[in-house]
């Protein structure tokens, strides 16, 4: 089964983008990130064509996540839980059972972290705190040993290959100490970051920046992940990081990332 995480950076004129992407890549399962549309707003019928069943959690002009399967699956929650009402009102998860798992359903969620970065120290408080309420979670199924998926934005550089020199100043949320130990903790629960555990070292990049030429010199950053609980990790056989996407025509300024699960 082919998992992928892809942020689209605005589902209505990154359709035609996103539809060529499933034609090619043949993807089973996409996890979609900032729709920037509401539910009703999103383009269905093309992935429908395609085969692919679609949930949306939307909300207008930002935000958003969806998944998109060609297998069957249930939602289980739009909202993460734990969450303050404030951060609770914005589209930044979704939760599904996927029918296809390793001796059961096979839990996926797919999330847009806060990028941290507006409102100074409130900004980066209140994107802590959404992984603080990330990590509660994350721990209750993994307690319950549920096989899990953890795929999307996480709006996180976790080490210093993560980020192209430069591309950052040293007081950006995307780097923070506070905000890497924030990652870090997730993967103390148990959950393993699968593009790391094939590429251990050296540039993975998923994100360029519209400005300053940042794709041509290359200034990446790999703010995208999947991490998968330990019943998921021998069964990981490939990873991939989609670049040429983001040479396309009209691209996002995200790569789809894509892993390989024997299942």
């Amino acid at each position: 089964m082919w998992l992928a995480t892809y942020n689209v950076n605005s589902i209505r004129k990154r359709a035609p983008l996103l539809e060529r992407f499933l034609k090619e890549e043949e993807p089973d399962l996409v996890l979609l990130q900032e729709l920037k549309a509401t539910a009703e707003q999103v383009p269905r019928a093309p992935f429908a064509a395609l085969g692919y069943e679609m949930e949306v959690v939307g909300q207008k002009a930002y935000n958003g996540v969806a998944v998109l399967s060609r297998h069957p699956f249930r939602l289980r929650a739009s909202v993460l839980p734990g969450l303050a009402p404030d951060l609770a009102a914005e589209a930044r998860y979704i939760e599904i059972a996927l029918e296809k798992g390793p001796g059961g359903p096979l839990i996926v969620g797919g999330l847009y972290a806060p990028n941290g970065n507006s409102g100074g120290e409130a900004g980066l408080a209140r994107k802590r705190a959404w992984f603080t309420a990330l990590a509660r979670h994350a721990a209750a199924l993994l307690a319950e040993e549920a096989p899990l998926i953890l795929a999307g934005d996480f709006n996180v550089c976790p080490g210093a290959d993560d980020a192209a020199p430069g591309a950052l100043t040293p007081d950006d949320a995307l780097i923070r100490p506070e905000v890497r130990a924030d990652f870090r903790t997730l993967l103390w629960l148990g959950l393993w970051d699968a593009v790391r555990t094939l590429i251990p070292h050296g540039p993975a990049y998923t994100f360029w920046d519209y400005q300053g030429g940042a794709f041509a010199a290359d200034r990446g950053l790999r703010i995208d992940h999947v991490l998968l609980a330990p019943p998921l990790t021998d069964r990981l056989q490939a990873v991939r990081i989609g670049k040429s996407w983001r040479a396309a025509e009209d691209p996002s300024d995200h790569v789809p990332v894509m892993v390989e699960l024997a299942l």
